[in-house]
């Protein structure tokens, strides 16, 4: 991959993309981790407004703390950045504190995981809808197009998808040619989504370059036969997640109504 040419020709397609729409800028997520890292560097070198946004809610202090080093990174080389942060903490245990007990809380926390995700959604839509930008998503091939690894309506819920077209590790790559900070290059992918340092690869299974080669192998036809040991153990997580999570990765479902029963 050429680094410097797959950069720029995602830079012209954003700046296009926007300018097209008459849009002025864009607003983002900080996390602390490669791909927020990643879109918005690339969002900054458009030139038009970027604003980053970092929505902690119950956050591990190590992923703060890279979100607000990497907006700093972002700040001190390009002109065009904002941040605003919004504590979204209190907002959480408001909601969870106004629904129903249930006898499970095992139950409650995993049913209350991709809340998280969606009351970010509504605060990038918020800023967006303010100042007239377009909400830059974070996903990359794997996650939106392999194991289907997001919130459907939270980070999921985008403008556009600048980085979705890059494997993992192709966005490591990307990320390191930009010079981003070391320590957001070094850190296990993770979620944010449980409030402890659970990472990407201990809720799936597998770790991305795994998933990488599993998703290959199904684009050429492989099937579970072909495989043993590491190997198929790894095809089969992807396999699994691949298919549990069609949904989100499909259009939504619609009832067609035969014309016979309208007339």
């Amino acid at each position: 991959m050429n680094s410097e040419k797959v950069i720029n020709h995602i830079v012209k397609w954003l700046k296009e993309y926007a300018t097209n729409a008459n849009i002025k800028g864009f607003v983002i997520g900080i996390s602390g981790g490669i791909d927020s890292a990643l879109t918005s560097t690339l969002c900054a070198k458009t030139g038009l407004d970027l604003l980053c946004l970092e929505m902690p809610i119950h956050q591990a202090d190590n992923q703060v703390s890279r979100a607000k080093n990497h907006i700093k990174w972002l700040q001190d080389n390009f002109k065009n950045v904002a941040v605003k942060t919004v504590e979204l903490t209190p907002v959480f245990d408001a909601l969870v504190s106004s629904f129903p007990a249930v006898d499970n809380e095992e139950e409650r926390f995993m049913a209350l995981a991709n809340t998280r995700a969606r009351l970010r959604m509504t605060s990038l839509y918020y800023f967006a809808a303010l100042h007239g930008y377009l909400v830059a998503g974070t996903g990359n091939k794997v996650e939106d197009f392999g194991v289907g690894f997001y919130t459907k309506y939270g980070d999921g819920g985008v403008d556009l998808s600048p980085i979705a077209d890059l494997l993992k590790t192709e966005v490591y790559n990307l990320a390191a040619f930009l010079n981003v900070n070391k320590e957001i290059l070094e850190a296990a992918p993770t979620d944010g989504l449980w409030g402890d340092d659970r990472t990407d690869e201990d809720q799936i299974g597998a770790s991305y370059p795994e998933l990488e080669w599993a998703m290959k192998m199904v684009e050429e036809g492989k099937n579970s036969a072909d495989f043993e040991g590491r190997q198929l153990e790894v095809f089969k997580i992807y396999k699994r997640f691949n298919t549990a999570n069609k949904h989100k990765m499909l259009p939504i479902p619609v009832c067609e109504i035969p014309n016979e029963l309208k007339s």
